[in-house]
């Protein structure tokens, strides 16, 4: 006897006269959704780089030849409060030590740094004063400033961590400072007098020889890049003499090699064969797999350490904010690259921004962009991207990319036509059937990323995203 389920509500008590809708599901066919995936973001990075067929697996960016390098970052090994060192090997990043490979003279270097504390408000170095020092960044802010033509100070720079002050003047007669260089917050730097550098290099005769060579280096005749010079003429009239040259080669380009994520998908056989009506059960599983594959392709494009976006940025488009990210933020990431196709920011770093726009009175303007409405800055879209990290300290950054390989821009790398293709630069390869009855499918994805010209790519650092305390609610309570 089947009991009758649970009608609709009665006050008296008495039975129900229907079928209740308990009992009627019974016989009723249920829709049902596709496996949902809280883990699937936007992947505007995925979505908007252009895509280069790698056929050999490699890629390779050739450049003209680079005279004046650029400074890197310098880094540094913490073993407790006062005991701060660079570590010696960073120490190449500094132009004039680009490429010089004997490590217990570096070492050496390293060990003649000292500790210094920087207040906030005080000054490291005032411009037109000999430079008789060269000193590191260790943390902290602090201000390069510069004297306009009509006496005002002006800011023209914001150094941060790992940063040199100084290095440019190893190798010049009786330097002076360009700027003046205050420091923001409190700091500490790492410094090293001139003259341990002279004294060391008088000793060694590698080290000697190598900066003799940067110094005949950077005597070339370069372009506004840096890069070997071309001559050209222009305005001349008649028939003079006119110069000629080539324009030479980087001997050393770097290649990057196609890398990838992979995993092994497992479905049993009985579920494949019982219950794939009216969805294939291993198509979905599949599905799922690689949405989380992209999803970790996209981490590694914006982490990853040898061509991840933040690690590779050239450390001269690199800027620090001065008050959170602010409209002059981005109008000077703006402004360090032609043709800026996109910014890249974490959804709480366009917050930040938009609450600086807010103080100003400003409203940011919007991007039609594959029919979805996005913010914009100066017409340049503004994508959402929540693999860039947020530190501890609550500071992120904000990227400025030019992409494709017709501008020199950031370009993503690829291979296809691979064997059993799924999707372009993915396979799936069937790896057969265990003794425990379960099917086993290989999943990968093969990818990098290459920045063509160190310009393409920009990033904003130091990025608050806090809100700034209201001090007055609190006198106010008081």
């Amino acid at each position: 006897m089947v009991t009758p389920g649970p009608g609709p509500a009665v006050s008296d008590g008495n039975p129900p006269t229907s079928l209740g809708t308990r009992a009627a599901r019974q016989l009723a066919t249920t829709t049902k959704s596709e496996p949902q995936m809280r883990g699937i973001s936007s992947r505007w990075l995925i979505r908007k780089l252009p895509w280069v067929d790698v056929g050999g697996g490699s890629y390779r960016v050739n450049r003209r030849l680079q005279l004046h390098l650029g400074r890197g970052r310098v880094r540094f090994e913490h073993n407790g409060a006062d005991d701060v060192r660079v570590i010696p090997r960073t120490l190449t990043e500094l132009p004039a030590l680009r490429g010089y490979d004997d490590h217990e003279v570096l070492a050496e270097l390293a060990s003649r740094f000292a500790v210094r504390e920087v207040r906030a408000g005080e000054v490291l170095c005032e411009a037109g004063r000999p430079v008789t020092e060269i000193c590191l960044v260790v943390h902290g802010r602090l201000t390069r400033l510069a004297v306009g033509k009509y006496g005002g100070e002006a800011v023209v720079g914001v150094l941060g961590g790992g940063e040199p002050v100084g290095d440019e003047a190893i190798g010049r007669p009786d330097p002076l400072w360009p700027a003046t260089v205050r420091a923001q917050t409190a700091a500490v730097v790492l410094a090293l007098p001139g003259e341990v550098l002279r004294e060391l290099a008088g000793r060694v005769p590698s080290l000697a020889a190598h900066l003799a060579a940067y110094e005949e280096r950077r005597r070339l005749p370069a372009n506004r890049s840096g890069e070997a010079d071309m001559p050209v003429g222009s305005g001349h009239r008649g028939e003079p003499t006119l110069s000629g040259g080539f324009v030479d080669y980087d001997l050393a380009p770097r290649e990057y090699e196609l890398s990838l994520t992979q995993t092994v998908l497992r479905v049993h056989t009985r579920v494949a064969d019982l219950y794939s009506d009216p969805m294939d059960q291993t198509r979905q599983q599949l599905r799922l797999t690689i949405q989380e594959i992209r999803e970790r392709q996209e981490w590694e494009l914006v982490n990853n350490r040898e061509f991840g976006l933040l690690h590779n940025v050239d450390p001269g488009q690199r800027i620090s904010t001065s008050a959170g990210p602010t409209p002059d933020d981005m109008d000077e990431l703006l402004a360090m690259r032609r043709g800026t196709g996109l910014f890249l920011a974490h959804p709480k770093a366009i917050a930040a921004f938009f609450r600086q726009c807010n103080k100003r009175g400003l409203v940011p303007g919007s991007a039609t962009v594959n029919g979805h409405h996005v913010p914009a800055w100066r017409g340049v879209p503004i994508f959402p991207c929540g693999k860039i990290p947020v530190s501890r300290s609550h500071t992120t950054g904000i990227l400025a990319l030019r992409t494709g390989e017709a501008e020199q821009g950031v370009v993503g790398l690829y291979q296809t036509g691979i064997p059993e293709e799924y999707e372009p630069g993915l396979n799936v390869r069937f790896m057969g059937v265990g003794r425990n009855a379960v099917t086993s499918y290989l999943v990968t994805a093969y990818y990098s990323l290459a920045i063509l010209v160190p310009d393409a790519a920009g990033l904003l650092e130091n990025v608050q995203l806090g809100r700034v305390a209201d001090r007055s609610a609190g006198a106010h309570d008081r």
